[in-house]
């Protein structure tokens, strides 16, 4: 575990880490520009209005200064209408562009905040599996929701703001000049003052704000494990330890985030009074000014406008400061995610696999190891050919590196050495999404999704028709049950398949790898989950699925493998056994033993 070369917090597969203190600027939401360009129009319009509506507000000390001079005395009664009706228009218009400047900003923001989770979740389905070996479920959905959610409140709000309130800061202190120089130096000498406490204290808040960032994506990454496994958890009786946990994980969150906003609070306050107490001076000198008789009392009350524009402006850039510090950090959490390359690199121009596809597999010299754990070497120099159209077994002990040959297969990774190719072409050569079409999964643990019955086996081939899916489902034996279900195809089976049987969700999983189609089946335990009717049902499927196509099957259950063309036996990564069932059951060797053990358990 480290940091990535650039310093960002990443492991060395790339994964993002928490809880890494560094040092923030705003840079990271500097990268956000390349979405606001996206839609110029609406921003460049957004600016408009902002400034309109700045200026506007600009224009109103002026009013009033004419007002008090000259507005109340008998030669100027009649003006007093005239003076009233533009204040009136001027009011208009910034109500106007306020609310445009509102809808526009807030629109902008959360378009862009769309784009940026859309953009997130599009380059995570791109990355590797060595990404995801390391990377926390939880933490990733925070940074989708949470972070997100942050910057939209930045850009769509915090940033606007700020630029308004820049706007009536320099407005107003220029105007403050033109009005009455001498009373602008005092306040003009403030504002180092002022500044230098808004400087320092805005690094202890982008510091703290980083923090509860992190401590909060934590809790989340630790509760969606435990919602995850909540059956395991309430079958150990763990309840009341994982409810310590996670409310320790809650409290630190909570701590960071009042640390994040005491920091704020102490900033707002000291920024409040000094910004304030320079007015009150001012006010104190402008009144000798007015009773010496250097100023008018209408000038006074347009200098102090502008100084109560400048200051409130000042005071609120104190408090939107440590927002946008906070959206700094959260846009820094989220381009850490989409500065992750993947491993599995893509060619410019990748090779274009043979037509019509063969399926057939070679494995040349091939070792490999976990970029998580280098110097653990899975599969060492294995060779072998499935030829199309073969059936092979891969039998051996658990952590014996079976799985690993389907994951080098599908090209989650690349071997350290050696060569792995599909139809005669290396698959590092090839657009791994090409490759991965060819190929039908049908894992041990099978993934079914929230959402129907008729869906989870469309995920095989979304765009197969209903009735090639009801096909699929009849040849997967699997159709008998999905008719007895409340609501037939269209029955919603909660997330991660909850309310179907382990037997149940594998057979989805099997018509799923049915309805794919694909030259290439590779199955997994595929029958591990299955009481001996189903198996035999599901047997009878896989006997016809796997006419015609290469096949690769995984299996412990060795009375699965007994019809396969060939059976590799894999232990410590090598290849130690190689023939029928008949030939190795009566070797003597590895395959036999497991034979014999399972045979006579059976027997039983």
């Amino acid at each position: 575990m480290g940091f990535s070369s650039d310093g960002r917090g990443l492991d060395d597969a790339g994964a993002p880490r928490v809880g890494e203190q560094r040092k923030l600027k705003l840079r990271p939401l500097r990268r956000l520009a390349t979405y606001v360009v996206r839609y110029r129009g609406r921003a460049l319009a957004a600016l408009i209005a902002l400034v309109v509506a700045a200026l506007t507000t600009l224009i109103v000390p002026v009013a009033v200064r004419r007002m008090i001079d000259f507005g109340f005395s008998d030669k100027a009664v009649q003006l007093i209408d005239s003076y009233f009706a533009v204040m009136i228009g001027v009011v208009a218009v910034l109500a106007i562009s306020s609310a445009l400047r509102y809808y526009l900003v807030t629109t902008l923001g959360e378009r862009i905040v769309a784009d940026l989770r859309s953009d997130v979740f599009a380059h995570l389905t791109q990355l590797s599996s060595a990404f995801f070996d390391t990377a926390r479920t939880g933490e990733i959905v925070s940074r989708l929701t949470a972070d997100t959610t942050q910057i939209k409140s930045a850009v769509g709000a915090s940033i606007s703001i700020a630029l308004r309130n820049l706007l009536l800061f320099f407005g107003g202190a220029a105007m403050m000049v033109v009005t009455s120089p001498r009373l602008s130096l005092f306040v003009l000498g403030a504002i180092p003052i002022i500044v230098l406490p808004l400087v320092g204290f805005g690094r202890a808040v982008r510091r703290r704000g980083r923090a509860a960032q992190d401590t909060l994506a934590e809790a989340s990454g630790y509760a969606d494990e435990l919602i995850g496994a909540v059956r395991t958890l309430q079958a150990f009786t763990n309840e009341k330890l994982a409810q310590s946990r996670f409310s320790a994980a809650v409290e630190r969150a909570f701590a960071a985030a009042r640390d994040a906003t005491k920091a704020r609070g102490i900033l707002t306050a000291v920024v409040i009074f000094l910004v304030f107490a320079s007015i009150v001076v001012v006010l104190w000198v402008g009144a000798q000014d007015v009773l010496a008789g250097h100023i008018t009392p209408g000038r006074l009350s347009q200098f102090v406008l502008y100084a109560v524009f400048a200051a409130g402006g000042l005071s609120e850039l104190s408090q939107v400061w440590g927002e946008i510090a906070q959206a700094s950090g959260a846009a820094e959490r989220l381009f850490e995610i989409l500065d992750v390359e993947p491993q599995i690199k893509v060619l410019a121009r990748p090779v274009t696999l043979p037509t019509p596809a063969r399926g057939e597999i070679e494995f040349r010299d091939v070792s490999f190891e976990y970029p998580g754990r280098p110097n653990a070497t899975v599969l060492n120099h294995v060779s072998f050919r499935v030829a199309p159209g073969e059936k092979l077994a891969l039998v051996g002990p658990s952590g014996a590196g079976k799985s690993t040959v389907f994951q080098l297969i599908q090209r989650f990774y690349d071997p350290v050495a050696g060569i792995v190719s599909f139809d005669g072409i290396r698959v590092t050569d090839v657009d791994p999404a090409a490759l991965r079409s060819r190929i039908a999964l049908v894992p041990q643990d099978a993934v079914v999704f929230g959402t129907s019955v008729r869906e989870n086996i469309r995920f095989g081939r979304p765009a197969a028709t209903d009735a090639e899916i009801e096909k699929a489902a009849e040849a997967a034996n699997v159709s008998d049950f999905i008719r007895r279900l409340p609501d037939g195809y269209e029955t919603q089976v909660g997330e991660r398949g909850v309310t179907l049987s382990g037997g149940q969700r594998q057979r989805i999983a099997i018509a799923r790898a049915i309805l794919r189609e694909a030259p290439l089946l590779l199955l997994d335990e595929a029958t591990s989950s299955l009481d001996a009717e189903s198996e035999t049902l599901v047997q009878q499927a896989l006997k016809g699925l796997m006419r015609n196509r290469t096949s690769i099957v995984i299996a412990h259950r060795l009375a699965t493998v007994q019809n396969c063309d060939r059976i590799l036996v894999i232990d410590h990564g090598r290849i130690v056994e190689e023939g029928t069932h008949v030939s190795l059951a009566s070797s003597g060797g590895l395959y036999a033993r497991l034979a014999k053990l399972q045979f006579e358990m059976a027997e039983a």
